[in-house]
């Protein structure tokens, strides 16, 4: 590994209005190189990059629920000593010293994005960790890699995110049948355990948290709706969103934007500003500006987008089919074998 690669301060202090940052001393942050199974094998590393936030809590447009919640979730790691040597809740909770938060909600309400400033309230470097790090094709490396990324936030103390927590969280099988099974649920035990004794701060993402094994819900100290923006958050929004050097037609005003954007999250506003902007760049003369026009349209495509991608059709419909071969009385199979259910424009496959 080249020397300096991936290096990153040991703690960080930030400045409310993203002033300059002071920075102590500097640590590497990859992990030790995972064992293969087989003599010749180049060994494989788990890279956790540990960052800089660079986003704050005044970069985002949050219900005032969303920021009390997070607050008082954070209130555990600011008043450690208090809370768990004077007030005595280690009593009830030995092992837990730190914070456990999760942040859920529709695709685009600003989780990943919520998470980061987290960190950035603490003043401290983030470990963003997706499920493709720590999960191996190596049967028993998966757990060593989520103990691993635990290590790397604690040596860096960094705030743990965890992106599609789902996927990291999800139930464990109760019907073990094979050795990927047992792996999974050993993987779930780690991380419970895991959780149970950190002391810092984890943050989970998802959109599908009724996903989360049940053990899990009740280890994690928040649990924080991200809902779709209202009507002033979008015009909050859109005055966020749209740069001051983007050249725009008069009429293009955030209060009309929000007023025709309900159901957007600011993900699709976004995409929106994007699009349009592409639009109106291929444009030459005074008609190279973003105009109403060109953002009516995205937003037209996005919410259309919303209703049909990513979504089963209204009704069945079939794509395919494979032929029945003959029972052994040399008769055909009756009702979907053969021919038949090959009916309806379906592709053999």
């Amino acid at each position: 590994m080249e020397e300096g690669r991936n290096t990153v301060p040991r703690r960080w202090t930030f400045a409310d209005s993203g002033g300059e940052t002071a920075r102590s001393a500097t640590t590497t942050a990859t992990a030790p190189a995972r064992r293969t199974e087989r003599a010749g094998e180049s060994p494989e590393t788990v890279d956790f990059r540990v960052e800089r936030p660079a986003r704050t809590f005044g970069d985002l447009v949050l219900a005032d629920v969303v920021r009390r919640r997070v607050d008082t979730a954070l209130n555990v790691v600011a008043h450690r000593d208090v809370l768990f040597k004077e007030w005595n809740l280690a009593a009830i909770s030995p092992h837990r010293g730190g914070a456990v938060v999760s942040l859920y909600g529709p695709p685009g309400t600003g989780k990943s994005a919520c998470a980061e400033a987290i960190a950035h309230r603490l003043g401290r470097p983030y470990l963003r960790v997706g499920y493709a790090q720590i999960e191996s094709r190596y049967v028993g490396e998966t757990p060593k890699n989520i103990v691993r990324c635990f290590a790397e936030a604690r040596r860096h103390d960094a705030v743990l995110i965890f992106d599609e927590a789902d996927s990291i969280l999800g139930r464990r099988l109760s019907r073990v049948t094979q050795s990927a099974d047992h792996s999974v649920n050993v993987s779930r035990s780690v991380m419970l355990t895991e959780l149970d004794h950190f002391d810092g701060v984890v943050v989970f993402t998802t959109n599908f948290p009724e996903n989360y094994d049940v053990a899990f819900v009740r280890r994690i100290l928040a649990h924080i709706r991200l809902e779709l923006p209202d009507l002033a958050a979008r015009r909050d929004l859109w005055t966020k969103l749209l740069p001051k050097e983007l050249p725009l037609h008069p009429e293009v005003t955030a209060d009309t934007l929000a007023a025709e954007s309900e159901g957007m999250a600011g993900g699709d506003l976004v995409n929106v500003i994007m699009a349009a902007a592409a639009a109106a760049v291929a444009r030459s003369g005074e008609r190279r500006v973003v105009e109403l026009a060109d953002l009516r349209d995205e937003l037209a495509a996005a919410a259309r987008a919303r209703r049909e991608v990513g979504k089963p059709p209204a009704s069945p419909r079939l794509v395919a089919w494979e032929d029945v071969p003959p029972s052994d009385s040399g008769t055909s199979g009756s009702g979907t074998g053969g021919s038949r259910a090959g009916e309806g424009g379906g592709q053999k496959g």
